[in-house]
């Protein structure tokens, strides 16, 4: 059987109130769009289709080659997005697989569950349908003495005998695709719209059989709002922590532990309460990282210890020891066994192997040797207001406290600053310079 899969992202999402495209909002950093769109990858090895419409160039640059899109402009419904699907998919598939860009928890298993049940019952439409706790503005599944399916009457039309029916659609369905393909233009049009749920009763009408399976409302009911968006970021979080913490990582607390659904960490690592990993972060083996720390975009090798710290596109080599508050920013690049104390903040700067900061410092543009210790309060002046400028500090060089290096200068290889020294010129290999301004004082 092939499959070709249709994902409906076109609507706005008016109930969510945003400017945005609702299917763009992000669970654990990505639209969950995103999430359903891997599910049809993985299920048929291919590129699903997705109807775009509102925003829908932010949405196709959003997706980038992992779907092609159609644009379903005006927004007619679900019937007539489908219709948008046609002149790219007729002829291509056995069956037609119709997602929906809300549903981030949609699993593969429940998919090939549905597509089975639909072969095995020769159907000409198969639904998923569940049973909320409360069935709301959902569609209603009516079905015969037989428990055939007979028809899903939309919330805007069913009786109040209807409305009392717990079995709702999800709004997935399969088709027979020939079927479909020519019985989407006899859809009629209601409140404007045409409905893909009406295929259900003309499907009927003509003697075709309809399935339906049954599943849990939490993989299957869409993201309508912001409290249900928060819902579906807790659930997707839990979801991560639980299979990293099946891989090896250890976490002290997941219920306080924030991790974004790209971020790679290694076994024997330890994640620490309050803690956020966010963007493109690896993180090694055998790490402590938190409590409450920030890493973004960042890349940490093994043995790393953070603690209470922020860090934005930096990169770690293995046993590199930072914080509590400390603040590293993009570019910050530190070797092995590097040590970051409280209130340093680095960016844009390579710190050699075996470089020490201690406190309350700032490094900004600078390259600095294996072994030099930069003492409490150094300061790289960095920034005439119009440019920025490079410091140069060779290996084992001694950094006295508030020193303050204006850049360009370079302090040479086992050269010492003394206490308070403004450093405005080169400082040789070897040499002693302290003062305001600085001056080389002894040249060992």
């Amino acid at each position: 059987m092939s499959i070709a899969v249709v994902i409906l992202a076109a609507g706005m999402g008016t109930r969510i109130k945003s400017d945005l495209s609702k299917v763009l909002h992000r669970l654990c950093g990505r639209p969950m769009l995103a999430y359903v769109v891997d599910a049809a990858r993985e299920l048929t090895g291919a590129r699903p289709l997705v109807v775009v419409g509102h925003h829908a160039e932010l949405v196709r640059q959003t997706l980038g080659d992992a779907a092609e899109s159609v644009v379903q402009e005006p927004q007619l419904g679900t019937g007539h997005a489908v219709m948008q699907a046609q002149t790219v998919l007729e002829g291509k598939a056995d069956t037609v697989l119709v997602l929906y860009g809300d549903t981030p928890f949609i699993t593969v298993e429940t998919l090939r569950a549905m597509l089975d049940h639909h072969a095995r019952e020769q159907a000409t439409a198969t639904l998923l349908t569940f049973r909320p706790p409360d069935p709301l503005r959902l569609g209603r599944i009516i079905r015969d003495d037989a428990g055939h399916v007979r028809a899903i009457v939309e919330f805007k039309e069913a009786t109040p005998d209807q409305l009392a029916i717990r079995e709702v659609n999800s709004g997935i369905l399969c088709f027979r695709a020939d079927w479909l393909w020519s019985h989407l233009a006899s859809l009629p049009v209601k409140h404007g719209e045409q409905y893909l749920t009406d295929l259900v009763e003309m499907a009927v009408a003509e003697g075709g059989a309809v399935a339906a399976l049954e599943s849990d409302a939490d993989e299957v009911m869409g993201i309508d709002d912001r409290a249900r968006l928060a819902w579906a970021e807790a659930k997707m979080r839990a979801r991560i922590n639980e299979q990293l913490m099946l891989s090896g990582v250890t976490m002290i607390d997941p219920a306080t532990t924030y991790v974004e659904a790209s971020v790679t960490i290694g076994v024997d690592t330890v994640i620490q309460p309050n803690t956020h990993l966010r963007g493109k972060t690896v993180i090694g083996r055998e790490c402590s990282i938190g409590p409450n720390t920030i890493i973004c975009d960042s890349t940490l090798g093994d043995r790393c210890k953070v603690q209470a710290s922020v860090f934005e596109g930096a990169t770690l080599e293995g046993d590199v020891d930072v914080g509590p508050f400390a603040h590293l920013r993009k570019g910050t690049y530190l070797c092995r066994h590097v040590h970051i104390g409280n209130f340093g903040e680095v960016k844009n700067s390579r710190l050699g192997p075996g470089a020490k900061m201690g406190h309350f410092s700032y490094l900004g543009d600078a390259d600095v040797g294996a072994d030099v210790n930069i003492s409490c309060g150094v300061i790289t002046c960095n920034y005439d207001g119009v440019n920025k400028h490079k410091t140069v500090i060779g290996e084992g060089a001694f950094i006295g406290s508030d020193t303050m290096l204006v850049a360009p200068v370079n302090i040479g290889k086992g050269a010492k600053t003394g206490a308070g020294s403004v450093v405005t010129h080169d400082v040789p290999d070897g040499a002693v310079a302290y003062g305001v301004p600085a001056r080389v004082r002894k040249v060992e």
